[in-house]
């Protein structure tokens, strides 16, 4: 059976994007894959919102992390793209992390150059550790995989208090440092995603955020500039957000859901997108059997 590490990188090998819609849970992730998606991302901004209720400022503790990407991982069998923030801590940190995260089987561990707390990346008020501290954790994570095909991202939060050169230039010494994609994050024009896509010789990565700070643009224009994947972290935490406030409202104000039973997906359906026919296959081979016997 084909590693998904190995798979991820032949994913980024070809000459087509990639398309890795964010996940905040193991169901969403399911849906991604179900619709034909070849990777998921594992979004620590609605992974936030999901365990916590509360914003991507840093809250979520390193084992919180590495045990939703162990159950993403466990739902799906496509490759799970995993936020790691800014690994927890210095580069002995970064180690442990880089090792639970690869215990869970995520094909990508993402490490941001934040100082911590760290924030969401469209957010103002984001500062940045030195170039050096940063270099040193992406090659303690390096060090620190067993499997050689798991890949390090870097990203560098520094365009926005900093410039777009600077930027570019943290993710030339990042990707010396052994950095396997670089995500340099809000980006402010299209010339500036031009001048990432040809600065490097590893893979870069596009984060399409509604309402942030890079031009929202189709993973059909990203390609054309040269970006080899693109993310779409936040768009099912909010179509979802707004999906159950709406109905919520409505059954507030009506004490019933009876007429929005055509906005929802059907019993039998859900059922079947979250495996129940694959438990039931599972108990007429097994339990079945134990219970004639007995």
């Amino acid at each position: 059976m084909e590693k998904m590490t190995t798979r991820l990188r032949k994913l980024l090998s070809r000459d087509q994007i990639l398309v890795a819609p964010g996940a905040h849970d193991p169901l969403v992730a399911r849906i991604i894959e179900k619709e034909g998606f070849e990777a998921v991302y594992m979004t620590g901004y609605g992974t936030s919102a999901s365990v916590l209720g509360q914003p991507d400022v840093g809250l979520l503790t390193l084992t919180e992390m590495a045990i939703r990407a162990a159950n993403l991982v466990e739902a799906v069998s496509i490759p799970v793209i995993a936020d790691a923030d800014t690994g927890y801590g210095n580069a002995i940190n970064v180690q442990r992390t880089v090792r639970l995260y690869e215990k869970a089987g995520v094909a990508c561990i993402q490490l941001e150059d934040q100082v911590a707390p760290k924030k969401c990346g469209h957010m103002l008020g984001r500062e940045v550790i030195s170039q050096e501290e940063m270099v040193g954790k992406i090659k303690a994570a390096c060090d620190a995989r067993v499997d050689d095909d798991l890949m390090i991202m870097a990203r560098t939060d520094a365009r926005t208090n900093y410039g777009i050169d600077a930027a570019i230039e943290r993710g030339k010494a990042y990707e010396k440092a052994g950095a396997d994609v670089i995500f340099i994050e809000s980006v402010e024009s299209i010339q500036e995603m031009r001048m990432v896509t040809s600065s490097y010789n590893v893979p870069v990565i596009a984060n399409m955020v509604e309402g942030g700070r890079t031009p929202y643009l189709s993973a059909k224009e990203l390609e054309e500039i040269g970006y080899d994947i693109v993310i779409f972290p936040t768009v099912s935490t909010y179509v979802i957000a707004k999906a159950v406030k709406e109905v919520l409202e409505v059954l507030k104000h009506t004490g019933t859901t009876k007429d929005y039973f055509n906005k929802m997906i059907s019993f039998v359906e859900f059922n079947e997108m979250i495996g129940l026919p694959k438990i039931r296959e599972i108990e007429n081979r097994y339990v079945a059997e134990n219970f004639l016997r007995a």
